[in-house]
């Protein structure tokens, strides 16, 4: 068996960052510049206390590459937004550690021989590893750089499918359209959801065969 390079990691798999407004951001990434929506995470009730429900949602750009938002629900725009900078520049003091740590980088490995390589290697330094989670895709090891960034190093579970490419639309779909209203919840968006799927359900029968 041949042993493996020092240099283990096979570039990004995605960046994340936080948005008040994901229709606006659905509509510039997905509509504008043509990014496929390929997967999203309703997270219902996940996390520590104080802890809002979330999605978290994800574009193709590319290569391999995602480019992936965080919409909490009932999170309000933070910090004084007339100052330069972007929505987490402008953070004020006491912002929780959940949305904080919204911004990151998760580069990609191939197994979980080098996800534990990685992770030793952070371990044995001033910066370990601060949790190690197993997502609905991935599994993922985080830790914060010596500049307070958050970074994840990342290897597939499995495959995408084409049957969850399309849970993602219609999921991303439903966001855009509840938080047009009042009060968006994770309730809604599921109710809105549920209603897409039957509203469409008579359109896939012809194509069925080619998701299954």
């Amino acid at each position: 068996m041949t042993d493996k390079p020092v240099h283990r990691v096979r570039g990004v798999d995605h960046a994340a960052f936080p948005t008040f407004d994901p229709a606006a951001t659905v509509r510039f990434y997905r509509d504008v510049l043509k990014f496929p929506i390929v997967h999203s995470i309703c997270a219902a009730g996940w996390g520590p206390e104080r802890h809002p429900d979330f999605i978290h949602f994800f574009f193709d750009i590319g290569g391999g590459d995602r480019l992936a938002f965080f919409y909490y629900f009932g999170w309000e725009p933070a910090g004084d937004q007339s100052a330069p900078g972007d929505a987490w520049a402008r953070l004020p003091h006491g912002t929780p550690k959940f949305f904080a740590d919204s911004r990151h980088l998760a580069i990609n490995v191939e197994d979980e021989e080098d996800l534990l390589e990685y992770r030793r290697r952070l371990d044995e330094s001033e910066w370990p590893v601060e949790m190690q989670v197993m997502h609905e895709t991935i599994e993922s090891i985080y830790t914060h750089d010596p500049n307070g960034y958050m970074v994840e190093i990342t290897r597939a579970l499995r495959p995408v499918t084409p049957q969850e490419d399309l849970d993602a639309e219609l999921t991303l779909q439903a966001l855009c359209d509840v938080v047009a209203g009042e009060a968006p919840s994770m309730d809604q968006l599921l109710t809105r959801k549920a209603e897409l799927i039957v509203e469409r359900a008579a359109s896939w029968e012809p194509a069925g065969k080619e998701l299954v």
